[in-house]
C-alpha cells in the first residue's frame, strides 16, 4: 500500500470542511490541527474521535505546529494571513493549500509566486466555487468551444453576512472582516469565471456603495458591495459583484456569453444553454439541464459537492496525479483571480480608475509591486495604509463591537 500524504490543518474554523474529508481519504491522514481558539481544537478532537481518529495533534500555537511530522498543510486561518505562513510552510518543505483569500497586497502576490517557484512545493487554492456541476459544466463546454469566443462574463456571490457577522467576526475591532474594503473578497465571483475560460485579467475598474447601516452596526466601515468591471485578455468584458446586498432569488450568478452561444448557472443545479453552432445569425437551441457530479463523492460536501474537489485534487496533486494537477488552482492562477479585486480598490480610491492588471508569471513585471503594501490592514500596509470607509472615515464607537460581542457570547444573530 502507498504511504498516504500526512496533512496537518492550520484554522479549524473554516478547516472543518477539509478536516472532515481527510477522516477517510484513501491518500491522505489527517495528523495535527492548529487553532489559536481551544473550543474549536476540543469540537475538531470530539469529531475525529468520533471517526476513529486517535493520533491527531492538537496545537494553540503555529511556531510548535509547523514542527508536526507532516507533508502538506491546509491553511484556513484568517483570509488576510495566508502568504507569511504559507511561504513559512513551503520553505519547511511543505506543499500547502490555501483557502480564501490569495493575498493581501501585491508585494504579498509576488512573493507566494517566487517562493512556489524558489522551493519548488505543490501549491493550490481552494476556490471552491469553481467545482459545483453546473459550473465544472460551463468549463467543459466553453473549453470545447460549444460558445465561441467569450464577448462577456458575468460572476456574481451575493451573500449577506449580516445574520452571522457576530459568529465570525467575534466583536474584534481589528478582525480582517471588519477591515477589509469592498472588493477584497473577490475570488467566489471572478474565480470561476476564470477558471472556465482559461483567460486572465489585464484591466480593473471597481466601484462600491456607501457602508450601510445594517452592516456599520456590526461593527464593519468598509463599502457594503463591491463591483470590479474586468478586462480579459482576449478582449472580453467581466462584471464582477460580491458580498453584502439582499437577493430574491439565488445568491449566486455566473454566466458566459460568447459569439456563438451561452451558458448561464440558474443557481437551482441546473445550467441554462443557448447554441448556435454553425448556424449564427442568431439560429441557435435552447436547452436547461442538470449537470452530473463529476465524482460520486462530492455529492454530499459543502457548498453543492465543490469543497471535496479542492482538498482532493490538492493531495492528488502532490501524488503526481496529472489530472489533478491540471484541475486544480496553481499559484498564478490564484493571483490572478484575487488581484482585481487587490488592485480594484486602489481603482476606488482613485476614483474609480481603471488600473493595468498585471502579468505576474512574467518576472520582468513583479519589479513594480515589490513593495507594494497598499492595503486596508493597517499592520500589513504600514505607511501605505488606506481606510476601507471612502465616504465616512468616523471611527465605529467601542460599544457598537462590545454589543457584537456579547452577541457571539449569547449565540444571537446579527
Amino acid at each position: 500500500m502507498a504511504k498516504k500524504v500526512r496533512v496537518g490543518v492550520f484554522g479549524a474554523g473554516r478547516g472543518m470542511s477539509a478536516i472532515a474529508q481527510l477522516f477517510n481519504h484513501p491518500d491522505a491522514e489527517l495528523v495535527a490541527v492548529c487553532d489559536k481558539y481551544q473550543p474549536l481544537l476540543d469540537d475538531c478532537r470530539k469529531e475525529a474521535e468520533a471517526a476513529g481518529l486517535y493520533n491527531v495533534a492538537y496545537y494553540p500555537c503555529f511556531d510548535d505546529f509547523i514542527n508536526h511530522d507532516m507533508d502538506a498543510v491546509i491553511l484556513a486561518n484568517y483570509a488576510n494571513e495566508h502568504v507569511p505562513f504559507g511561504i513559512r510552510l513551503m520553505e519547511s518543505g511543505r506543499h500547502i493549500m490555501t483557502e480564501c483569500l490569495t493575498c493581501a497586497t501585491m508585494k504579498e502576490a509576488v512573493e507566494l509566486i517566487e517562493a512556489v517557484e524558489r522551493t519548488g512545493m505543490t501549491y493550490s487554492y481552494a476556490e471552491n466555487y469553481c467545482y459545483t456541476p453546473v459550473r465544472w459544466e460551463m468549463r467543459r463546454r466553453y473549453l470545447n468551444g460549444d460558445i465561441g469566443e467569450l464577448m462577456y462574463a458575468e460572476g456574481e456571490y451575493v451573500h449577506d453576512c449580516s445574520s452571522i457577522w457576530p459568529q465570525i467576526t467575534y466583536g474584534e475591532r481589528n478582525h480582517w472582516r471588519n477591515l477589509m474594503p469592498s472588493t477584497f473578497y473577490c475570488t467566489h465571483s471572478i474565480g470561476p469565471i476564470l477558471k472556465m475560460t482559461g483567460l486572465r485579467p489585464v484591466q480593473v475598474s471597481a466601484f462600491e456603495t456607501p457602508n450601510m447601516p445594517f452592516m456599520r452596526k456590526l461593527g464593519t466601515a468598509s463599502g457594503t458591495l463591491g463591483m470590479e468591471i474586468i478586462t480579459l485578455n482576449n478582449g472580453a468584458i467581466m462584471k464582477s459583484l460580491h458580498f453584502g446586498m439582499k437577493h430574491a432569488t439565488h445568491a449566486s450568478n455566473y454566466q458566459l456569453n460568447g459569439d456563438r452561444g451561452a451558458l448561464k448557472d440558474l443557481g437551482n443545479g441546473q445550467l441554462a444553454t443557448y447554441i448556435e453552432g454553425d448556424r449564427g445569425n442568431g439560429r441557435g437551441d435552447f436547452e436547461t439541464y442538470e449537470p452530473e457530479t463529476l465524482i460520486a463523492e462530492a455529492a454530499n460536501t459543502g457548498h453543492g459537492g465543490a469543497d471535496f474537489y479542492t482538498t482532493h485534487y490538492f493531495i492528488r496533486s502532490i501524488l503526481g496525479d496529472e489530472v489533478a494537477r491540471e484541475r486544480s488552482i496553481n499559484v498564478y492562477d490564484a493571483v490572478d483571480m484575487c488581484i482585481p479585486g487587490t488592485l480594484g480598490y486602489r481603482s476606488i480610491v482613485e476614483g474609480n480608475a481603471p488600473i493595468k492588471v498585471p502579468n505576474l508569471r512574467n518576472k520582468e513585471e513583479r519589479d513594480a509591486y515589490r513593495n507594494d503594501t497598499l492595503c486596508t490592514f493597517p499592520h500589513i500596509a504600514g505607511d501605505q495604509y488606506v481606510s476601507n470607509n471612502i465616504y465616512n472615515d468616523e471611527p465605529i464607537p467601542e460599544e457598537v463591537f462590545e454589543k457584537v460581542r456579547q452577541m457571539w457570547i449569547d449565540g444571537v444573530d446579527g
